[in-house]
């Protein structure tokens, strides 16, 4: 706790001090005396090789991720001192050799009592980066290394309490204590909570350039941003950001208020991010609004517990008194206990959220599957739209997807599509939950799209709309850059809901965005696992499901920052799988310019498809013959009603083909890789339908109305399904790899079974809050967490502390860790010298999951926690066994991987050393 003595200065300090954090006495007032501040000299090591790709999002993590880490092989840069005749190994430097260097970090002015920061910029030009660019391309401008700097805090004013900020930093130890997830982004969302000594802290920091983030430059420089803020509240709101600066505006995610000063909010659901920098758990029981003004209420059960040093998002719903803002600013008061003792903290709105025309773009709150409130931006149809005379029409939904880096709110992306007031749609731009979108609009980010478009008809009710109804299972989707990536996901995997698409400079999968290369060498059998765990990004295998949907492809000449290369592949691709796209490539025009979403073509494409009511999405495919589904396994696809729901192998893609002889009148369906498919009602009118040359038996009674279910007998026949007994155990929710963890449908449970695990345990739920802002709940109870409702599990267990499931192949003990195997006669056997380390999916009812992260010892659960689903393009597949040398060989020093089949058996093909 800071008490009053904090904040007394010493009005002089020694040269030793001075010295300790950079800084002499001609650069400070010698009344005015930071209590805590970073060094100003940082010792520096460095650049290696990442080994991963460039351009594409996140994925530069990879070897971040998994590891590979050189330095890891001399005991990691913790174990190394400063020394100018060290050298060390490295195929980017002259003679494959480099040396220690220092650089000096800008320091924040020491008057500012409330916080301190170190900006380091770190290069090295004696690196021949153009030569090396000419023959490796992107991914030559990227590099990793290490920093070391000092916290020094003052004497005498005892232990203190530090949020710390590490921006563009993945991973740091201070004082010997690893802390791994960082800010890779500057969210600025969790911060690390530190309790300090007075006197000198070492700090050490990992450098990881990536290009998508930094950009690619001539001599390509890393700019890193340490941030401390000393707390004097035990919890305390976090306030969103703005280009690295406080965002004063609001400490509260809320909507709009809608027509006038009168007018009610767009949604009730509203929320706060805390943060508890106290030493013991926070209870917060209690909530209330601004007296005779506001009325607030949780949503869910109180009270909400908050662990020593853990972040988490507080959802409430809301409701004022007209006008919202009239006695001044909303404030929400908190009640919480810290022990015995009950507190107060109060939140408020600074300025009040904006009133916004009826049909002008405004915030929209909902309710995540992920438990916490997330935001949309939703411009109802105007007066304006062509929607025909049809008083009942119910007009589609517009998605308009964001880039990487941009919030929905903002104006770049709020009136993106001003020009086009006359579409006959409800334009929704979601957020994806972040910035980023969450993984790419994907797993996560794609459930807060389904969410925002099912929020539209509460706010119909909400506000008392009296104009056009809503279609929300017709949408038109249009994004750009990792938006249009977005566009091509939803093709891809949702092309039943989808009456025509836009995508603008878009990359066609995340492995395509650049070349492979500067990979660690690894086994072919390790490699490939961990590429199949990304087919779902691999848009390029999925075409063939987007056959007959009418799209529109645009791309900047001269995008260098994704190249049109993407876009003419994509072209071409398209074509080869018997589909058509209207593509443009606009002459000199760059990634980005003003009026991209808006073009003349796009403006075209835009009202032709929706100024007529656009297209409607048929029950049954028009006029079409033959048809193609495919799926990469995670979840379900479906093209007119014929879905996939379970595939063979895992890891590889399944297909089916569905022809029509109207002779006959018969249905032949061929499949590859398929368990399980849904037929869709029409199929049933057709008296013979046939599986790979298997005529099926009479279809079950049915009301005509209602899908049936074929799926492959153990004996190799094809039946319809009676039950859902019939069916493998693994469905739904489950389906995927290691990321399917994130279809949770409530806050993550994440359960530690012994006190060395809780820090691990506070670890992933700050990670999940960054970067997902994602909500959890900490116990040690697994019986607890086990029993709640629709939340998926991360289980952190040390050796024998981990209960037993029948469900799971993987059985352990304190001395090694067992994986059984249906193809091989005896188990696969992994002792625990060397830190062994495990990750693992086993299944739970009602298509939950929970995720094992398992270690021998403290330090081989520490490498486990690297492995949970954190950014995309790291491909976790179901279960992965690996010890120490996977840090510094990356994906090399597993030592099984693999997948779990519909059966939670492990599959053919997985990977055992």
């Amino acid at each position: 706790m800071l008490g009053s003595r904090i904040w007394t200065w010493y009005t002089q300090y020694s040269a030793a001090l001075q010295q300790a954090i950079g800084m002499s006495s001609n650069d400070i007032d010698a009344n005015v005396r930071p209590i805590y501040q970073f060094s100003e000299d940082w010792e520096v090591l460095g650049p290696f090789q990442t080994g991963t790709r460039g351009m594409a999002k996140r994925s530069v993590l990879q070897k971040a991720v998994w590891g590979a880490d050189p330095l890891e092989l001399h005991g990691g840069f913790r174990a190394l001192e400063y020394s100018e005749q060290a050298t060390l190994k490295s195929s980017l430097a002259f003679n494959a050799t480099i040396q220690w260097s220092k650089v000096k970090a800008k320091l924040s002015d020491p008057r500012q009592t409330q916080q301190a920061s170190a900006d380091l910029s770190v290069d090295f030009p004696h690196v021949e980066w153009r030569s090396f660019q000419d023959v490796y391309g992107w991914p030559a401008l990227q590099w990793q290394g290490w920093a070391r700097g000092e916290i020094f805090v003052q004497q005498g004013v005892g232990t203190i309490t530090l949020a710390l900020h590490a921006e563009h930093v993945l991973e740091f130890w201070v004082d010997g204590k690893h802390h791994f997830g960082g800010d890779w982004y500057g969210y600025g969302r969790a911060a690390t909570t530190l309790h300090l000594e007075p006197g000198r802290h070492r700090i050490d920091i990992r450098l990881v350039r990536e290009l998508r983030r930094d950009g690619a430059t001539d001599e390509p420089a890393l700019n890193v941003r340490l941030r401390m803020q000393g707390q004097g509240a035990l919890v305390q709101a976090v306030l969103p950001e703005i280009n690295g600066g406080y965002n004063l505006l609001s400490g509260i995610l809320m909507s709009d208020i809608v027509g006038d000063a009168n007018g009610p909010f767009a949604s009730s659901h509203a929320s706060v991010t805390l943060r508890n920098d106290a030493q013991v758990d926070a209870h917060v029981y209690a909530i209330e609004g601004n007296h005779n003004q506001c009325e607030v209420e949780f949503v869910g059960a109180a009270p909400v517990t908050l662990v020593a040093g853990q972040t988490k998002p507080v959802a409430f719903r809301i409701a004022c008194v007209p006008p919202a803002g009239g006695r001044g600013p909303i404030r929400v008061t908190l009640k919480y206990r810290l022990g015995d003792e009950q507190l107060t903290r109060q939140v408020l709105a600074y300025a009040l959220p904006p009133v916004r025309d009826l049909y002008a773009p405004q915030k929209l709150t909902f309710m995540h599957p992920g438990g916490m409130v997330s935001y949309a931006v939703l411009r109802p149809p105007s007066p304006n739209a062509h929607c025909g005379t049809d008083s009942n029409v119910s007009a589609p939904v517009l998605l308009a997807m964001h880039g990487a880096g941009l919030e929905a709110d903002k104006d770049l992306v709020r009136h993106a599509l001003d020009e086009l007031p006359d579409l006959c749609a409800w334009t929704l731009f979601p957020t994806g939950v972040t910035p980023w979108s969450g993984d790419d609009w994907h797993t996560w980010g794609f459930a807060d799209v389904e969410a925002a478009i099912s929020a539209i008809p509460d706010w119909i009710k909400q506000v008392g709309w009296e104009g056009p109804g809503v279609d929300v299972d017709r949408w038109l989707v249009t994004g750009h850059s990792n938006g249009g990536q977005g566009v091509w996901y939803a093709l891809t995997h949702h092309p039943d809901r989808i009456i025509a698409a836009a995508a603008l400079s878009g990359y066609s999968s995340i492995q395509n965005y650049v070349p492979y290369s500067l990979w660690r060498t690894a086994d072919p059998g390790k490699t490939q696992i961990a590429q199949s765990a990304l087919n779902s990004y691999r848009h390029e295998l999925l075409l063939e499901n987007i056959k007959a949907i009418p799209v529109f492809q645009q791309h900047g000449e001269k995008d260098d920052n994704v190249p049109p290369y993407n876009s003419r592949l994509l072209k071409q691709l398209i074509y080869e799988a018997e589909a058509t796209s209207d593509y443009h490539e606009m002459p000199g025009k760059p990634h980005w310019w003003d009026g991209v979403m808006t073009t003349e073509p796009l403006k075209h494409f835009l009202r032709s498809q929706l100024n007529t009511g656009g297209p409607v999405v048929a029950e049954e495919p028009p006029n079409l013959q033959a048809f193609t589904v495919v799926s990469a396994g995670q979840g379900t696809v479906a093209r007119y009603g014929l879905d996939i729901l379970q595939l063979l192998n895992p890891g590889q893609v399944g297909k089916l083909r569905a022809e029509y002889d109207p002779l006959t009148p018969s249905y032949s369906i061929s499949q590859s890789n398929v368990l399980s498919f849904r037929i869709p009602a029409w199929f049933q009118e057709c008296p013979f339908i046939s599986v790979n040359g298997q005529m099926l038996a009479e279809t079950p009674e049915s009301d005509g109305i209602t899908s049936q279910v074929v799926f492959r007998h153990s004996n190799g026949t094809w039946l319809y399904s009676s039950t859902a007994s019939d069916l493998p155990p693994r469905q739904g929710k489950q389906l995927g790899a290691m990321d399917a963890i994130l279809s949770t449908r409530g806050a993550f449970q994440i359960t530690h079974l012994s006190p060395a695990a809780q820090h691990i345990a506070l670890q992933i739920s700050r990670n999940l809050c960054q970067y997902f802002g994602a909500d959890t709940k900490i116990t040690n109870d697994y019986n607890e967490a086990r029993a709640a409702n629709g939340s998926n599990l991360i289980t952190i267990a040390i050796g024998r502390d981990l209960p037993t499931t029948p469900e799971s192949p993987i059985s352990f003990s304190n001395s090694r860790l067992e994986i059984h195997d249906q193809y091989s006669p005896y188990p696969h056997i992994y002792a625990a010298a060397n830190h062994l380390a495990a990750v693992w999916l086993r299944p739970l009812p009602d298509e939950r999951l929970d995720l094992v992260v398992w270690g021998a010892d403290e330090e081989g659960l520490g490498i486990a926690a690297r492995l949970v689903p954190l950014m995309t393009g790291t491909g976790q597949p179901d279960f992965v066994v690996a010890d120490q040398t996977m840090l510094w060989k990356g994906l090399e020093g597993t030592l099984a991987l693999g997948y779990f089949d519909v059966w939670w058996k492990v599959s053919r093909g997985s990977y055992f050393t």
